[in-house]
């Protein structure tokens, strides 16, 4: 195998083909990035048994062949190459890389004993890469960081006949978004639950590629889920379980709200939280033209700030984390913010809080992105 590539689109390459390496994998093997050269195309890929990474580049290719390098290795040492064309030669138990006047020697591992890398033919639909990235980031940070219940450490995919409909939750909160969606494999409802340490990365990675491709496949051997953007495409294996039914904790109607200038409301959390304990609450009191925030902290420290609110229906007093709430205010990507009460059966206990984006302080609220969130556990 020999074969010359442009410096950054190998560099590239290699970071993006090894990114989802695991960081101590079961198998020695599973750390590596498969080189594969043929014709004038140069391919990198991994996989782990349950997530790939896989992606082609144009190379001018001398001898054609695969080998299988140390992934974190060969990406650090792609990072730092000269500016000059990068020249790949398996030599014997070997590959050399030449760049200017750098060389540097790698052991090669056992390529025959590599996994096969899984290639997903069908399409399932596809969606804007831009909107897309934008709903996973409103939704991913709310999936749990606990293991040991996995179903809520993934996004749920609820796919219908022309909508996209991505769900988290970590029991405290619930963020939930939907995006238009282009049917292209016919099917009028799909349903993928996906680890959102993936989904994560593939926002950040495809959101510049114009349109992304969504292959689900159910095929009794395998549950896995694709995205393809450009020459890039990662599979992962899906989560299995039933997810939890949060649709039904969002309320159909809600008339006692409160419109915010979403940094000014930021700001004042940020400021006001500084003397709170961790996993303490702020104290927040709704009355027509204000919101008070107030905190009570150790070595009797306090904190009171008030921000213009416009409310509508009674007024209110909430108590909630100030992390989960800058996440909510965060991921409306809007100038002003909802912030809605809901009832529960107890007249002296509020219900789970409602954030939703508003352009405008007079505008109706925009439905696509939806934040529930209660210091109380919403499940059990």
């Amino acid at each position: 195998m020999r074969f010359t590539v442009n410096r950054d689109v190998f560099s590239e390459s290699v970071s993006f083909a090894v990114k989802l390496l695991p960081q101590r994998p079961t198998q020695p093997l599973l750390s590596g990035a498969l080189i594969e050269a043929e014709g004038d195309q140069l391919t990198i890929s991994s996989f782990d048994y349950e997530v790939s990474a896989r992606t082609s580049v144009t190379a001018e290719v001398s001898d054609a062949g695969r080998a299988l390098v140390s992934g974190r290795l060969l990406s650090e040492i792609a990072q730092r190459l000269p500016n000059a064309d990068v020249e790949v030669t398996l030599l014997d138990s070997r590959v050399e890389v030449r760049c200017g006047s750098a060389t540097f020697s790698l052991p090669a591992m056992p390529v025959e004993e590599y996994p096969q890398v899984p290639k997903v033919d069908t399409v399932s639909g596809s969606v804007p890469a831009d909107v897309f990235a934008d709903a996973i980031a409103q939704v991913s940070l709310a999936a749990s960081k606990d293991d040991v219940t996995p179903v809520i450490t993934g996004v749920q995919f609820e796919i219908t006949e022309n909508s996209l409909t991505l769900t988290a939750t970590d029991r405290y909160r619930v963020a939930t978004r939907g995006i238009d969606w282009e049917n292209r494999g016919g099917q009028e409802s799909l349903s993928a639950l996906v680890p959102s340490k993936i989904v994560t990365e593939v926002g950040k990675t495809f959101a510049h590629d114009g349109q992304v491709q969504v292959a689900i496949v159910k095929d009794g051997e395998r549950e896995l889920i694709a995205f393809t953007g450009g020459s890039k495409t990662v599979t992962s294996l899906l989560i299995k379980g039933n997810y939890p039914p949060v649709g039904r904790l969002f309320p159909t109607a809600v008339d006692n709200y409160a419109v915010i200038n979403t940094a000014e409301l930021v700001e004042a959390v940020g400021r006001v939280g500084l003397v709170l304990e961790r996993e303490a609450a702020l104290r927040f009191s709704f009355v027509e033209g204000t919101v008070t925030l107030e905190a009570a902290g150790t070595e009797a420290a306090q904190a009171v700030e008030t921000v213009d609110a416009h409310l509508v229906g009674e007024e209110m007093v909430v108590s909630l984390k100030p992390q989960f709430l800058l996440d909510g205010l965060r991921s409306t990507h809007s100038e002003f913010a909802r912030v809605a009460f809901t009832r529960t059966d107890n007249p002296g206990k509020p219900g789970p809080v409602l954030i939703t984006s508003q352009r405008s302080k007079d505008d109706a609220d925009e439905e696509s992105f939806r934040y529930l969130l209660q210091p109380n556990l919403l499940l059990r």
